[in-house]
């Protein structure tokens, strides 16, 4: 477990509304995650998301190497938490995360739990809104339900199911501005972002700047993407934290 959490804590009050770039490690085992990790602080990241794929794969031992490796950085475990919301935002702060995701398609009383949870173990709390008929009424409800951020999400299987056929593919900036408005923490656009427009975000007034698939992750194969990542991330972590 992280020994300094608090210390998380005060840092994050300070930094909530600063740009903050987040890399969602959507790998499938630990050696992996940890040397992308390794990678992604060098060129400046400063949180690291236990993204779903590799909490499926190695669960709280995922966590747990990452805190092992990084005792000082921010972790956000991406549980995507429909239900046994408390137990499952316990286990995450007990393996060293900072941060757990919630849904807000997740029932009333399930938000509540992992809000408890989070106050208890002190763990921030980020509701997502994937898949809500309404986005912003999503959000609202997140808030209200007292989430810490809220994650403006498309999903993956969403962006490569309706786009094509001549469908423009739908993203987070269709709705942000909106979501932006309609909430009072800090916002993530999440899903399908192209490097320009994920450096872009904090014009939203979204501040929380996440780099995953397809950015630094192989989107197929769930595997950290060829060429010079470390570099694009380096330029991206200059031009996000200039805002």
């Amino acid at each position: 477990m992280c020994g300094q959490l608090t210390d998380c804590g005060m840092t994050e009050i300070v930094i909530a509304m600063t740009p903050v770039v987040q890399i969602s490690l959507d790998l499938t085992n630990i050696p992996e995650a940890l040397e992308t990790a390794e990678m992604a602080l060098r060129a400046g990241v400063d949180w690291l998301e236990a993204g779903t794929p590799l909490i499926i794969a190695e669960g709280m031992h995922g966590v747990r190497a990452l805190r092992q490796r990084f005792p000082d950085t921010p972790i956000v475990a991406d549980l995507k938490t429909m239900d046994g919301g408390y137990l499952e935002a316990e286990l995450m702060a007990e393996a060293g995360a900072t941060h757990v995701v919630v849904m807000a398609r997740a029932h009333e009383e399930t938000i509540k739990c992992v809000v408890q949870a989070g106050r208890d173990f002190n763990v921030k709390v980020m509701g997502d809104n994937l898949g809500c008929p309404d986005m912003v009424a999503g959000a609202k409800r997140l808030e209200a339900l007292g989430c810490d951020y809220v994650v403006h999400h498309i999903g993956y299987d969403e962006r490569r199911g309706i786009g094509g056929a001549g469908k423009p593919m739908p993203s987070p900036l269709d709705q942000l501005s909106e979501v932006v408005e309609a909430v009072g923490v800090p916002v993530q656009a999440v899903g399908g972002l192209s490097i320009e427009q994920a450096i872009r975000t904090p014009e939203y007034g979204a501040p929380l700047v996440v780099l995953g698939a397809p950015l630094t992750i192989d989107p197929d194969a769930f595997k950290t993407a060829g060429g010079d990542v470390e570099s694009s991330l380096r330029l991206i972590c200059e031009k996000v934290h200039a805002y």
